[in-house]
């Protein structure tokens, strides 16, 4: 079973989605289960779960809706203000939700270097356990000593951090990364998806053997039993196609067991999103 652990839906609006700048501009767009289920039938992949781009509650049930309605969407990752005071209430209510899986803060979009470790923000993380819900972290290099620092304060806390941590690959940046990534991996309750690798190499002139250092030391220090394949579509599409994408990560582990294969390909995703 191929189980896409990352991906992303939306109607686009130009305001809402001011992210996706002029080099993007091929995603300026909406995208829908009927476009994915059509991607997917043509790599063989049986499922998917959905990844909020949105930072509102909105969002979130815009998600659940959808997998409500798609069969191929097994989980939903969604946003609520983990600083709200009122946060318990908030995630109980959302606690019937069957889909929903988990919780995403948009990190590396904060000015703050250390917004992982404000207080407001540990006390919101703290009420995940008690739900069973999954926290996906999504930082850039210079925020992964914010991470290691954040990650030990909750042993027990199902943590991925998403698209290996977005290293400098166009820049050929590796060292601080990898250094930091090894730490972090330590810690046994951190997981890691191998995904959005291609968008942070250069769009028009990457290589599979560019992402391939990166790839080996999340393998290395993660272990096939905590990486698990992603996409990151449609934002794949400003640099390949999904093909591209799912070849790069297969090619890559074609030299693992069938089952390490199959981990990393599916089972992984299915065992931690609870799918």
């Amino acid at each position: 079973m191929t189980i896409d652990s990352h991906q992303h839906f939306w109607k686009y609006e130009p305001v809402k989605h001011s992210w996706i700048d002029d080099e993007m501009s091929v995603i300026r767009r909406d995208f829908l289960p009927s476009d994915l289920k059509k991607v997917y039938q043509e790599n063989k992949v049986d499922g998917c779960v959905a990844v909020q781009a949105d930072q509102t509650l909105a969002e979130t049930d815009f998600l659940l809706k959808l997998a409500k309605e798609n069969d191929f969407i097994k989980g939903v990752v969604g946003w609520a203000d983990l600083r709200d005071e009122n946060i318990d209430t908030v995630l109980e209510r959302y606690f019937g939700q069957k889909k929903l899986k988990g919780w995403r803060h948009v990190v590396q979009g904060e000015a703050d270097h250390n917004f992982l470790l404000r207080p407001n923000f540990l006390r919101g993380i703290s009420f995940l356990e008690k739900y069973e819900y999954t926290y996906d972290i999504l930082v850039f290099p210079h925020q992964l000593g914010a991470v290691l620092e954040f990650v030990k304060h909750f042993p027990h806390q199902k943590f991925v951090i998403d698209h290996i941590a977005k290293p400098y690959i166009k820049d050929g940046f590796y060292h601080g990364w990898a250094t930091l990534m090894k730490e972090i991996a330590k810690h046994e309750n951190v997981h890691c998806k191998v995904s959005g690798m291609i968008t942070e190499a250069d769009y028009n002139n990457w290589t599979a053997e560019q992402l391939h250092p990166y790839m080996y030391l999340v393998l290395e220090a993660f272990g096939t039993e905590r990486l698990m394949y992603g996409s990151d579509w449609p934002v794949c599409l400003v640099a390949g196609n999904y093909g591209q994408v799912k070849d790069t990560v297969v090619d890559f582990i074609k030299t693992l067991s069938a089952t390490e294969q199959n981990a990393i390909m599916g089972q992984n995703a299915v065992e931690f999103y609870n799918l």
